[in-house]
């Protein structure tokens, strides 16, 4: 099975192997940056686990674990 295809359970238009697997540094930012609930970062991080594991990846989707959840907090 491709890469692809375990990493997109749902069919959206940004899946994280989109958000996670650009070109460059600067488009694996904005994918992250652009995460809007914790399902899709859950899903972001399942997918980065699975396939690069690259801990500084996983540190920013930490951060972004915490600005979500500071979200959560203040609604």
């Amino acid at each position: 099975m491709s890469q692809s295809a375990e990493c997109n359970e749902d069919d959206d238009e940004f899946p994280p192997e989109k958000r996670l697997e650009a070109p460059n540094h600067r488009l694996i930012e904005a994918g992250i940056t652009t995460i809007p609930d914790m399902e899709t970062l859950r899903e972001c991080v399942a997918c980065e686990n699975a396939h690069q594991n690259r801990t500084a990846i996983l540190k920013r989707l930490d951060r972004k674990a915490s600005e979500l959840r500071e979200t959560e907090d203040k609604e």
